[in-house]
């Protein structure tokens, strides 16, 4: 009975201990605790600084705050575990420094969506998210937004945190249309979308740097670095750079539809 008894009781406790663990796991500090991490972090005290913001992130499937604040000349990020409340990562840096490349989210996930399916030039019953969520691109926040159509056209788009531009996206059709008839130029603010199918050949080499420049405003054909004819699956494709403004801009365009099929786009590097 005695040995019952203690089975019944070791049970019991494994059970609480794993339930207790597992809404442990649940159980995020939130944002004021985050705060108060990071300011312990960097050893200043809440009267002494102005946060910028607070935004739950994702990296490597760890959850942590990002908390961005400034105090003086200095400006400070501190990446606090949503969990347990301490401080992964702090810098700072004088304010200067941060002046071209805001660190702060100044919009919300919902915000980057939102921009992302403006520029695609889709509504958000016509798409399935993947993703949205904080990461960094080459010191800049930034939101990673992916989402794919019905018919499994996938987009990945780059929303600056701070002022919510589009900084970067990538579109990528898996499954595509006989060649089409004729070529039209997409819009130059939208998502290059895919062109309706027909029966004829081949588009030229000019029609395809043509599309691609219509996409970035200003640029000339001495604008396209790099420019080469491809082929993908049996089917002609043209491929190139574009470098513009401060920008570098790639794509794959369909040699028959003259649809853009990959379009990337990311600041240069100094």
């Amino acid at each position: 009975m005695k040995k019952l008894i203690a089975a019944a009781l070791a049970a019991l406790t494994v059970a609480l201990f794993t339930a207790c663990a597992n809404a442990g796991q649940l159980a995020y500090i939130g944002d004021e605790a985050a705060r108060a991490a990071a300011l312990t972090g960097a050893g200043l005290s809440t009267e002494a600084v102005t946060f910028l913001g607070t935004e739950l992130a994702s990296r490597d499937g760890v959850e942590y705050y990002l908390v961005s604040f400034t105090s003086g000349e200095s400006r400070y990020e501190s990446q606090v575990d949503a969990l347990s409340g301490v401080v992964i990562q702090s810098e700072s840096m004088p304010l200067t420094q941060s002046a071209s490349a805001p660190a702060e989210a100044s919009i919300t996930a919902e915000d980057a969506k939102a921009k992302a399916l403006a520029h695609a030039g889709l509504a958000e019953t016509d798409v399935t998210f993947i993703k949205a969520e904080l990461d960094r691109d080459d010191g800049r926040l930034v939101y990673d937004v992916e989402f794919y159509t019905a018919d499994y056209k996938e987009y990945d788009y780059e929303i600056d945190a701070a002022t919510g531009e589009v900084v970067g996206f990538d579109y990528d059709v898996e499954h595509y249309a006989p060649p089409a008839a004729s070529v039209q130029t997409p819009s130059a603010t939208k998502a290059p979308a895919a062109q309706a199918p027909a029966s004829s050949g081949t588009i030229s080499a000019e029609d395809a740097k043509a599309l691609a420049l219509a996409q970035v405003p200003g640029a000339s054909a001495s604008d396209i670095r790099e420019f080469e004819t491809d082929r993908d699956d049996g089917r002609v494709e043209y491929e190139g750079k574009i470098v513009y403004g401060g920008m570098e801009y790639e794509f794959e365009i369909d040699g028959y539809s003259g649809a853009i099929r990959n379009w990337e786009a990311e600041p240069l590097h100094d």
